[in-house]
């Protein structure tokens, strides 16, 4: 596949993998290499792999991000859960009680406030 239909398939999946909730208008292809290459290999190839679905891929990038505290991008990756209905609030909340055994309870912790925050916009807009 060239990298203008590998960049097509990025496109198209992070769509699917994010639905609105980046919000982010991607620039036309050649503007920026970094995201040229981000969404040819990262979007283009590995989410659209279907080895693993987008719920695995999702609870394996919750538990990269929670292992490294990243409160913005947990909270991203868990409204997208929400919103594609890959994963239930319920669900989330037993994944970040999971990880906290593995994470420690100070990052954990943190990341629980940001995790009821996501849940209770997502039921608010519900």
């Amino acid at each position: 596949m060239a990298n203008s239909e590998k960049r097509e398939q990025g496109v198209e999946v992070i769509g699917q993998v994010y639905g609105e909730a980046l919000g982010v208008t991607l620039p036309p292809a050649g503007t920026s290499k970094f995201i040229d290459y981000m969404l040819e290999t990262l979007f283009g190839e590995l989410w659209a792999c279907e080895v693993l679905s987008f719920k695995e891929r999702r609870l394996l990038l919750l538990g990269a991000i929670a292992a490294q505290g990243e409160d913005s991008t947990f909270a991203i990756q868990a409204a997208a859960a929400l919103t594609r209905g890959e994963l239930s609030a319920e669900q989330l909340q037993e994944a970040m009680i999971f990880l906290t055994q593995y994470v420690g309870y100070p990052k954990a912790s943190r990341l629980n406030g940001v995790l009821t925050e996501v849940i209770n916009r997502h039921a608010a807009k519900a």
